[in-house]
């Protein structure tokens, strides 16, 4: 099991929404954010999912490669919250491939689940 906690701050989201031109007012206008059912703005789902990556990075190494993913987003996100990445190996294949299972947590709260495969690197 790997465990990793990231902040997530404005700087991120910004640079998330540049990157991938994604600039919906459910993550940068409060007003219009308030209005919705979430009462308020959310990072873009994406940007949760990212943080995985990062930490398969930290884990595994140099050169470890995604092949696939499942991703179930369970609650928003937000400026200011500390997500708690966590995976496990769940089963181990010939020529360095994972199987492995990812949650997120903001708290107590699960905000993201799913399952990746991956080729760890050499």
């Amino acid at each position: 099991m790997y465990e990793k906690e990231i902040l997530i701050t404005k700087e991120m989201v910004d640079a998330f929404g540049q990157a991938t031109n994604d600039y919906n007012p459910i993550h940068y206008d409060e007003e219009y954010a308030k209005q919705t059912k979430f009462g308020g703005t959310i990072i873009h789902g994406m940007l949760t999912a990212g943080l995985i990556s990062a930490s398969l990075v930290d884990h595994y190494g140099p050169g470890v490669i995604y092949t696939d993913q499942t991703l179930h987003f369970k609650a928003p996100v937000r400026i200011g919250d500390t997500a708690k990445i966590i995976f496990v190996d769940e089963e181990l294949f010939p020529k360095n491939r994972v199987k492995l299972t990812v949650h997120i947590y903001v708290g107590e709260v699960k905000v993201l689940e799913g399952l990746a495969f991956i080729i760890r690197g050499e």
